[in-house]
């Protein structure tokens, strides 16, 4: 079958539907799953397309809700063509950009205008649009989520980019009165300042110096203002890239009062720990930043519990330059993380030891990622009226992460040399096959999702 061509049918002995893996074969019409049926139990039409997997995995392609694309303004770091390729190599069918490290962010509905005309024909997979909440910007939230938006993004300490400044309580008082009885919902990059201020003192290029600059109790900080607000507005509200496990009692207590509220951590929490961080490895910055083994270990009983509600890449790429690599100065280099082509057998590689099974690969990042962001109606889920939206990977096979497959624009990510288990053999994003093998569709062929009053609206219109 080629690569780029409309699949009819995929087949396979290990199929991931609901919380079952089976075999099964999906029937795909105007790039929908009509059906689910058994292996066998139809007659094969004449002209079907069918891309029988055999034993490979076939589950929902993966719902990454968390990615910095940052064009238009900053190309230089990410775009649309290279990530999207990115994702498609990487198994996932629908991403989530996020509002900032672009110029101009997407604060505005202009804004968001000019984000869209930027994505237009450059996206191999489906892209939806979170907004950005900034001081002086409530007002501009309504018409952004009339014309698409599923929720916002906001930051409670320095964003890094001066056009993306931080929010105060005030702020987020007028900004939850304006979303209340909607199903908007508010990211919250959650660390704030101390009172007390920053520790003082280190050699700047070993990374104890930058981990004791961005203590657990910054975030501890923010994630109880953010539970007090969610109690308060009964807004829907998200912590995004969770690193200390300090903060789960808040957010438990949060929930069983209550509050409407979702949490995700990230691949770099889960793979990485702060005491194997190399002296001036400052590919590994990020913020909040990698903590020690026995809080990643406390993470992974979060998700086990279901404290921890979703898993997601927070790509956030930068040119080599800003990593500072010659000076290793972990305080001065740019905090982010490059991963968004291997998120699947990061997870999977540390997963499989702490007894998840394939369904959990799906709960975490496809089917939850999907309903944070509205798009549960179509995506994130194999079953009938759901876009065609598959990966097909081998979750037996190792992989060696080096810098020749790498879609991303900058190569630089601490996961060079890693030996992973999980690859990705195709992927499918409504019904159309956008990679196989190693190969790309000849033309981009992803959507731009805008999500509004449970539909997702604008589904024609090829990036």
């Amino acid at each position: 079958m080629e690569v780029g061509s409309q699949v009819t049918v995929v087949r396979s002995n290990r199929m991931v539907i609901n919380d079952a893996v089976i075999p099964a074969e999906i029937v795909i019409v105007g790039g929908r799953i009509a059906q689910i049926l058994p292996i066998g139990s139809r007659v094969q039409s004449q002209g079907e397309k069918v891309l029988d997997a055999g034993n490979l995995v076939v589950m929902p392609g993966i719902v990454d809700s968390h990615v910095h694309i940052n064009e238009p303004g900053r190309t230089a770091w990410e775009g649309f063509h290279s990530a999207t390729r990115a994702a498609a190599a990487g198994g996932i069918t629908t991403l989530v950009d996020m509002p900032l490290n672009c110029q101009p962010p997407t604060t505005t509905l202009d804004n968001f205008h000019s984000k869209l005309r930027a994505a237009r024909r450059q996206c191999y997979v489906d892209v939806a649009f979170w907004g950005g909440l900034v001081p002086g910007n409530a007002n501009d939230l309504r018409p952004m989520m009339e014309a698409g938006v599923p929720g916002f993004k906001c930051f409670l300490i320095d964003s890094g980019v001066k056009e993306f400044p931080h929010v105060g309580v005030q702020d987020l008082h007028v900004a939850m009165k304006e979303l209340q009885g909607t199903d908007c919902v508010l990211l919250f990059h959650a660390e704030e300042e101390l009172d007390v201020g920053k520790p003082v003192g280190g050699e700047p290029s070993e990374y104890s110096t930058f981990l004791a600059s961005r203590p657990d109790a910054m975030e501890v900080k923010a994630i109880r203002t953010i539970c007090e607000l969610c109690l308060q507005y009964k807004v829907r509200c998200h912590i995004v890239h969770l690193s200390s496990a300090q903060a789960l009692p808040i957010i438990q207590a949060a929930r069983r009062e209550g509050a409407p509220l979702t949490v995700e951590t990230t691949h770099h929490y889960l793979s990485l720990e702060a005491s194997e961080v190399p002296p001036g490895s400052t590919q590994y910055k990020c913020c909040p930043p990698i903590r020690s083994k026995k809080n990643q270990d406390q993470l992974w009983v979060a998700l086990q519990k279901g404290d921890i509600d979703l898993v997601v890449s927070d790509h956030s790429p930068c040119t080599a330059d800003l990593k500072h690599l010659d000076s290793g100065n972990f305080l001065q280099a740019w905090g982010g993380i490059s991963s968004l082509q291997f998120g699947l057998p990061l997870f999977w590689t540390s997963a499989r030891l702490r007894g998840f099974a394939l369904p959990d690969v799906v709960r975490f990042m496809c089917t939850n990622p999907a309903k944070l962001s509205g798009l549960e109606t179509h995506k994130g889920s194999l079953r009938p009226g759901h876009d065609a939206d598959l990966v097909i990977w081998d979750p037996d096979k190792e992989l060696e992460v080096n810098e020749r497959m790498i879609q991303h624009k900058n190569k630089l990510t601490p996961y060079l040399g890693f030996r992973l288990l999980g690859e990705v053999f195709a992927t499918v994003v409504r019904g159309n096959l956008v990679y196989l093998n190693g190969e790309f569709s000849p033309t981009p062929l992803g959507n731009l999702l805008l999500v509004g009053n449970d539909k997702l609206r604008g589904r024609d219109s090829i990036c």
